[in-house]
């Protein structure tokens, strides 16, 4: 997805073509049916091009498409956290996409190769673990620079990346990753001391 493109001008009405996108790739994944970008523009009456502003081939439209549908929405997750603390809402989320990739492992390495092999400069991912950790954040009563900081070095302990790094580096299996991830989280968060406003 172009970010870029998606955040100028009418963002709403940006991101509603974008999940017309994705709601055609669905369908067609879905039936089980191999598609092209040209059968996407048709079930959506978009034009080609347009559908290139947000997905720049269609590997990257099917791998999205495909963990949108396994994926919660970052509201939803925040929601569900609601009424703990803020270091076990952090730590649920965490655990929460760290399950989600291990259990989508071979789809998040597809899509994680797809959009690496992509010629786009733009910022190439959905960003799901910042925007949730944000909405987090929000409710403690650290400044906006260090609510956007603490959002990044967060991501970092979540999601396909830190498993690379577990797994293929560092030899571990799934159950060590997750344990290692959620102790690097617990050790950051003990650090920190967060506080509600």
């Amino acid at each position: 997805m172009n970010k870029e493109y998606v955040n100028t001008g009418r963002t709403n009405q940006k991101l509603e073509t974008r999940n017309k996108i994705l709601a055609s790739a669905q369908y067609f994944l879905n039936k089980g049916l191999v598609f092209n970008l040209e059968d996407i523009a048709n079930k959506t009456g978009i034009s080609r091009a347009t559908i290139y502003r947000y997905f720049s081939n269609i590997d990257i439209l099917a791998a999205e498409a495909a963990l949108d549908v396994s994926t919660q929405s970052p509201e939803t997750l925040y929601d569900n956290s609601k009424g703990k603390g803020i270091e076990d809402q952090i730590l649920e989320i965490q655990d929460y996409y760290n399950t989600l990739t291990i259990n989508h492992e071979n789809l998040f390495r597809k899509y994680l190769s797809a959009i690496l092999d992509s010629s786009s400069s733009s910022p190439k991912r959905g960003a799901r673990r910042k925007k949730t950790l944000k909405l987090v954040l929000e409710d403690t009563d650290l400044t906006n620079r260090e609510k956007e900081d603490l959002s990044n070095l967060l991501s970092i302990y979540m999601g396909m990346e830190p498993l690379i790094i577990t797994k293929d580096v560092c030899g571990l299996n799934n159950k060590e990753s997750m344990e290692l991830m959620k102790w690097g989280m617990k050790l950051l968060l003990k650090g920190l001391r967060l506080s509600k406003k």
